[in-house]
């Protein structure tokens, strides 16, 4: 019912930007909330940061003041703007969406954009 498409990972140098999508499609149900994920080889999946559909954002101490997550409400996707990257924060990044489908509050994950920071 709700699908979550992710987009604009890549290969950048330390210092430079990257800008990663997700988009909720094929369906007419609005997210609540969407959170950024990311797991660097080795370890375990961690937070990075998220926004509720009202604007309300959080962020992990290792990303504020470089990563921005910000919202389109109309095409019920979400982006997080990395500035700043460094090799650490090389991972596979994940948007997890929380949907109220048939009055249910319902968990969806994307299929993951590698982001990798090297020289």
């Amino acid at each position: 019912q709700v699908q979550l498409v992710e987009s604009g990972g890549g290969l950048v140098q330390p210092g430079g930007s990257l800008r990663l999508s997700c988009a909720a499609s094929g369906t007419l149900y609005r997210f609540n909330a969407m959170t950024w994920y990311r797991q660097a080889p080795g370890e375990q999946r961690a937070l990075v940061g998220g926004i509720t559909r009202v604007g309300i954002r959080n962020y992990a101490d290792s990303v504020k003041g470089r990563f921005t997550i910000s919202s389109d409400n109309a095409k019920n996707t979400v982006f997080l703007q990395m500035n700043n990257l460094k090799p650490e924060d090389t991972a596979v990044y994940y948007c997890r969406g929380l949907f109220i489908v048939y009055f249910i509050l319902q968990v969806y994950w994307g299929q993951g954009a590698q982001v990798t920071v090297a020289s």
